[in-house]
């Protein structure tokens, strides 16, 4: 069995790593804006976003209408849709990734069925969980009957899981640039290879074509 002390060393050594990703943005009427989220494969991500919208009487951005709505659109590293749908001014997003690598994330507001929107700014608030920050711990904890010890032990393996697939994601991305690398490699060769035969092909015809020339003009 783990010691307390123990658990909590351990436990500490891993208190470095960031629960997710919190900001906000602005966009126009008929703006998109898009953001790319590197992701392990068979990983979960949940995104959570409200939205305000400016107020020229209150001179501050206020929680936005009802009607007002944002279309979220999600593509993986193939650039397959694998999310698209309209939500409202305040949502939440799930998806799982199959594919490692550079997931795209794109937002819109549906601003052009708002008369009030027009020529407004709007603030959109989201916040991105990855893995096992995506768990609600204190639900899991109340469902299994978990003490306290348990459900930092559960957080901690599910923290060993996330970062086993940060390691064969690094791995899969290394590999991908070896592969790379090897090929140019082995097109500058190849290129370096042909330049030279040109090079010999040009020099024996202008050898033959000054021959034929000093020839005919009777200089040798």
């Amino acid at each position: 069995m783990m010691r307390p002390a123990a658990a909590a060393a351990i436990l500490f050594a891993f208190s470095w790593i960031v629960p997710g990703c919190a900001l906000y943005f602005h966009i126009g009427e008929t703006e998109k804006k898009c953001f790319i989220e590197e992701i392990p494969d068979e990983t979960m991500v949940i995104g959570k976003y409200r939205t305000q919208l400016w107020d020229k009487q209150a001179n501050a951005f206020l929680p936005a209408t009802p009607g007002l709505g944002m279309h979220v659109e999600i593509k993986d590293p193939d650039t397959k849709i694998i999310l698209s749908r309209q939500y409202g001014s305040e949502g939440r997003f799930t998806f799982t990734s199959h594919t490692p690598g550079e997931h795209q994330i794109c937002l819109h507001s549906n601003s052009t069925k708002m008369a009030l929107f027009a020529g407004g700014k709007l603030r959109v608030h989201l916040d991105i969980q990855v893995g096992e920050h995506t768990n609600n711990y204190p639900e899991i904890a109340a469902k299994d009957k978990l003490t306290e010890l348990q459900l930092r032990v559960r957080q901690l393996l599910d923290q060993v899981e996330q970062i086993q697939k940060e390691q064969n994601y690094q791995r899969y991305r290394e590999e991908r640039f070896r592969m790379t690398s090897e090929s140019t490699n082995q097109r500058v060769l190849w290129w370096s290879i042909a330049q030279t035969l040109i090079l010999i092909v040009t020099g024996i015809w202008q050898m033959k074509h000054l021959k034929s020339f000093f020839e005919a003009k009777k200089l040798v």
